[in-house]
């Protein structure tokens, strides 16, 4: 179960991709996953973890709830 809070790139990938997204793919400046016509950017590789802030974003954006997210 990943806590809603930070995580790192590698680990995000590894759950959109549980709960069926594909990718990533490359495209201009971000990667992106794909689940149906849905679409989900990817923050670029740095050293630090995704924050809680960014998560909650990014899960809005692939219309996942925090339910959903802390359920896998």
């Amino acid at each position: 179960m990943p806590v809603f809070g930070p995580i790192s790139r590698a680990d995000l990938i590894r759950y959109l991709r549980q709960l069926g997204f594909e990718g990533p793919y490359s495209g201009g400046k971000h990667q992106y996953m794909r689940r149906g016509d849905r679409t989900v950017r990817l923050p670029n590789p740095h050293q630090g973890d995704i924050g809680r802030e960014l998560l909650a974003r990014i899960l809005k954006q692939a219309g996942v709830s925090r339910e959903e997210w802390e359920s896998l």
